[in-house]
């Protein structure tokens, strides 16, 4: 490797909520050559973040434009609620948008459900992140709904959370740019879709084998057309060792045919 050369790396971004380990890990086994740097994002800048180059592929939350980004969408998360433990849905396994009606219910300006106004009562004033609203739950200002896995990733001791039915769900993707699917893209794209180290997506394919010798009639090779070897010709032609050796009726020694006695005419 001259100087000028930089030696490979793949840049995955991830928006919060999904938690990448396992791919990372399948990554460095298969590929220990090529590193993989994390790039967390918000999820409203995710899309713009791959467009500039700022990341090979990434973890989104949909819908993204897909007119220049390809996306494999890959889960839908469950929709919870975000409860303090003293509150009296605790009772419950899940919830519904009535259980809210008379609740007031926080709307985060980076809200990632897509909604333009989620049940309950709206709050006097918009947090302006997901984090702010939960500190407002655990003051006891409202209630706050999200997908599963940031109810999880901002968990508090004093808090809890319940299901909510009938309502948005958040999907996750994975994306990258049209114009730039790599090798490596594809590699990251074969590892997420469960591939094996040795599925053949990508790679070449196995070049035909030469053909056996034709098989006879008697399933044994050999080639086609003759008599099995140690078996006499039934055609009258001169048949291989073992043969009968002619008697008086068949041929002589040189090939010709035996003459008997004439017959005298009547």
């Amino acid at each position: 490797m001259t100087g000028s050369e930089v030696p490979p790396s793949f840049r995955l971004a991830y928006v919060p909520g999904v938690t990448p380990t396992k791919w990372v890990r399948i990554w460095n086994e298969r590929l220990p050559g090529v590193p993989l740097a994390l790039v967390g994002v918000p999820a409203a800048e995710a899309a713009a973040l791959l467009r500039e180059e700022g990341a090979d592929a990434g973890f989104v939350r949909l819908p993204v434009d897909r007119t220049d980004l390809s996306a494999i969408p890959l889960y839908t998360e469950t929709t919870v609620v975000v409860i303090p433990k003293d509150h009296a849905a605790t009772a419950v396994e899940e919830m519904s948008p009535d259980d809210l009606a008379d609740e007031i219910v926080l709307h985060p300006l980076d809200d990632t459900l897509g909604w333009e106004a989620p049940p309950g009562r709206p709050a006097f004033e918009r947090p302006a992140t997901t984090a702010d609203a939960v500190e407002l739950v655990a003051a006891g200002v409202g209630l706050l709904v999200v997908p599963q896995s940031l109810a999880r990733l901002h968990h508090r001791k004093d808090l809890t959370y319940r299901p909510l039915t009938g309502v948005a769900e958040s999907r996750i993707a994975l994306a990258w740019p049209q114009e730039r699917t790599t090798d490596l893209v594809e590699e990251f794209i074969g590892i997420v879709r469960g591939r094996t180290v040795n599925s053949t997506r990508g790679r070449p394919p196995t070049p035909p084998q030469p053909k056996g010798r034709a098989k006879g009639a008697d399933g044994r090779s050999g080639a086609p057309g003759k008599a099995a070897a140690g078996k006499a010709s039934r055609s009258g032609a001169g048949g291989g060792g073992g043969a009968k050796k002619p008697k008086g009726g068949g041929r002589n020694a040189k090939g010709g045919a035996s003459r008997g006695k004439p017959r005298r005419r009547p």
